[in-house]
């Protein structure tokens, strides 16, 4: 499994992941606010806008919530001016590490980053020194639940996804950066009840992080807490014996 999944799952059973709602609500209204100026407010005709609200009703983010989000990014009440930022560089035993980011103000956003990897071990690198390392893939998260595992993964690829995984109970579908949109709605339209869907990246080979562990997912946490942070990547592998004793 890529790194950045069990980083996931690491957190998840820790409890510590998303545990911040109000964090978590200005991380997808962010999303919304730029998928509507974008794209427009219409989430019939903006596809990148439709995943994200269909991302805020999973988390039980408020209706209300939702439509200001939208309007702030159509333009028609004011707000912050959003721009997308990644950043890329190095933690421990040279692990390669993504993060995006989204801000409204780049100088905080980049001394805010700088800070963390400098202060817990890493360092930051120029772009484009890392992200050859990584697919940006779309990933589709479905419900196992009374579903056939084996006619599910057959109907996924005809309905053109790149690969199908299954963790716990839940099917997770990737797409091909490109086909994302379109697979997604293909899901909707055959009567799937689609649990998450977002772009992510998927590391091309991964480094053993067995012995820095702790220090190298204290600093990735780090990184995620900082507000203008969205999302954070790393091509790490921890073994299981290693992951039980952190969980």
């Amino acid at each position: 499994m890529a790194g950045h999944n069990k980083w996931s799952q690491i957190k998840h059973r820790k409890g510590a992941a998303d545990a911040k709602r109000g964090k978590l609500f200005t991380r997808i209204a962010k999303e919304i606010i730029i998928s509507a100026r974008e794209g427009g407010g219409d989430i019939n005709s903006n596809s990148r806008l439709r995943t994200a609200v269909q991302l805020a009703r999973g988390a039980n983010m408020p209706k209300d919530n939702i439509e200001k989000a939208i309007k702030r990014g159509t333009g028609e009440i004011d707000g912050s001016t959003y721009e997308e930022i990644t950043y890329e560089g190095y933690g421990h035993n040279g692990v390669a590490i993504i993060v995006e980011c989204t801000t409204d103000n780049k100088n905080r956003t980049v001394a805010d980053i700088r800070h963390v990897f400098s202060k817990h071990g890493g360092n930051l690198a120029e772009n484009g020194a890392v992200s050859w390392n990584f697919d940006e893939k779309g990933a589709i998260e479905i419900k196992a639940e009374g579903l056939e595992e084996d006619e599910f993964m057959l109907q996924a690829l005809d309905l053109g996804a790149d690969d199908v995984e299954k963790s716990e109970d839940i099917f997770i579908v990737y797409t091909a950066l490109a086909d994302f949109y379109k697979i997604v709605t293909a899901f909707e339209e055959n009567g799937f009840t689609i649990e998450k869907a977002e772009l992510t990246r998927m590391p091309k080979n991964t480094i053993n992080a067995d012995d820095v562990a702790e220090k190298l997912l204290k600093m990735l946490d780090k990184l995620e807490d900082l507000d203008d942070v969205q999302k954070v990547y790393a091509n790490f592998e921890i073994s299981d014996e290693v992951m039980n004793n952190l969980s």
